[in-house]
């Protein structure tokens, strides 16, 4: 996709690049690792005769492409899979799964702790994917002027229209208790549906949910030193110290003008031509440690406990002592290894051009359309401009956002009262919902933008739980033999939060 000359004019201003790049590389490796876990669980259940792809219901309803606009008759194909396979027929509950900024598949509806519950819970299991990620998107849906179309009110309503689908399609009633589901930002958004549409959702698990929008989210880094230095998972002190001081250095040696050396040492595809390649690079080696912490032990090509191996130098005592700054090559070079990449890109141009392209990609994580909501109501810039990050202070809120204005033409100056208007509606951390479990697990760094204290009304004395030692989302998967033992009581006390659901819904239908 051609950058215009105005793009490249600002590209040779601005000293600071976008973050992300590797964070986005990890999480779709993770993406990967996760529907291969789902791909060998199925196998095993098949072996025992259960549920097969072939019994699931793949779908299309076709949305408004703007619910808040009478007089608008545009629409999108909104995705939507179904799961008859537990369902005890009529009256049996409803599990909703929501996507979020990544295509959902089969698995959605086959796989996970949801599933688990839908099949002691005779649960018809339904998802669908979030407008504009997947497949559920108009060909024209990347252009900036169809973006404006993507806000979470309109995929709320979207949900409004599904549960609506479902309900006519099975005939359901009120006998029918829906609860939904969702982690990360669509945790938000199981969390969101239950308040704005209480008639609808009886009650909403929302895991690793960040409820409330932040701009400048330094808190993010914060956790993750907190994480490293976190025994539990193989972190340690030393581990947090070397990693400040293997950044340090690094940064020392950009400012000395030794980027030729530092961009050989740390395998960068292109020479560090210009400053804001410089704040790629750093940000890309950020991105490896802060992707480790948010998904440690859930897929990502390392472990909290093997960076921190790597980067103290502990598995190799007796051998001559390394510099910080080496040890942070090794990492780098152990990182690409495992996630197969033959080099770092620490292009500013490059990354641009590939956020410019408009080309709609039916699968993966939807990375120009999650910067456009970032933009437009939530924020959640990861920055590193307190003495709290371990990392390089070139990575300032400036940099974060700089691609709002060059992408979307939405002005920098425009983000902070985007993020309030979103709190306002939806209640940052003090939302106005009930019934509605908030899990999330101790290393993970969106735990602190979620709910993590319990309710003062009875009916929500205990809506929050908190997982030692496990990261992003982890309650969500299927349990697996190594589970720490915390995750798996975690799973029990969500599972009789539900249970306690629908014994209620079932009184109050009587």
């Amino acid at each position: 996709m051609h950058i215009s000359p105005v793009c490249v004019y600002l590209l040779l201003l601005v000293n600071f690049a976008y973050s992300g790049r590797v964070m986005r590389k990890m999480k779709e490796y993770v993406h990967r690792a996760q529907h291969q876990r789902a791909k060998e669980h199925l196998l095993m259940r098949a072996t025992s005769g259960k549920a097969h792809v072939n019994d699931i219901k793949e779908g299309v309803i076709h949305q408004p492409l703007d619910h808040f606009a009478g007089q608008s008759s545009e629409t999108f194909p909104q995705r939507y899979f179904i799961n008859e396979e537990h369902w005890d027929r009529p009256n049996g509950p409803v599990f909703l799964y929501i996507g979020g900024e990544a295509a959902i598949s089969t698995y959605s509806v086959m796989t996970g702790h949801h599933v688990a519950m839908a099949e002691e819970h005779r649960a018809l299991l339904v998802a669908l994917e979030h407008r504009f990620y997947g497949t559920s998107i108009n060909p024209d849906g990347l252009q900036t002027k169809k973006l404006s179309y993507l806000r979470s009110q309109n995929n709320l309503a979207d949900l409004v229209a599904f549960h609506q689908f479902i309900s006519q399609t099975y005939g359901l009633s009120h006998k029918n208790t829906w609860i939904s589901f969702g982690g990360s930002y669509p945790g938000s958004l199981s969390a969101w549906f239950r308040g704005k549409f209480p008639h609808l959702i009886y009650g909403a698990v929302a895991s690793s949910a960040p409820i409330k929008a932040k701009l400048d989210f330094s808190t993010y880094n914060k956790v993750v030193g907190e994480s490293l230095m976190n025994e539990a998972v193989g972190g340690s002190e030393k581990c947090l110290g070397t990693v400040r001081e293997a950044f340090a250095a690094v940064e020392a040696k950009l400012l000395g003008g030794n980027q030729t050396q530092v961009g050989k040492d740390f395998g960068s595809c292109k020479p560090l031509e210009q400053p804001e390649d410089q704040t790629e690079l750093m940000q890309g080696l950020a991105d490896i440690v802060m992707g480790t912490v948010q998904y440690d032990r859930e897929g990502a090509p390392l472990t909290i406990e093997r960076l921190c191996t790597i980067i103290t130098n502990a598995s190799e005592a007796f051998k001559q002592e390394e510099e910080a700054y080496d040890r942070l090559v090794k990492l780098v070079k152990v990182y690409q290894d495992r996630a197969g990449e033959s080099c770092l890109q620490t292009s500013f141009a490059q990354s641009v051009q590939e956020l410019n392209d408009t080309t709609v990609k039916p699968s993966g994580v939807g990375v120009r359309q999650w910067l456009y909501q970032t933009c437009t109501e939530f924020g959640y810039y990861q920055t590193c401009e307190n003495a709290s990050c371990p990392f390089s202070r070139m990575l300032t809120l400036q940099a974060q956002t700089v691609l709002c204005p060059l992408l979307f033409g939405v002005s920098q100056s425009s983000l902070a009262s985007n993020v309030a208007f979103t709190n306002k509606y939806y209640g940052g951390d003090h939302p106005l919902t009930h019934r509605v479990l908030y899990v999330n697990g101790d290393i993970d760094p969106w735990h602190a933008l979620s709910m993590l204290r319990n309710g003062t009304a009875k009916a929500d004395k205990d809506r929050a739980i908190l997982i030692g030692g496990t990261a992003h989302c982890a309650d969500m998967s299927s349990a697996r033999s190594g589970d720490p033992p915390t995750l798996t009581e975690a799973r029990r006390e969500i599972e009789m939060h539900v249970a306690s659901w629908l014994k209620s819904a079932t009184w109050e239908h009587l």
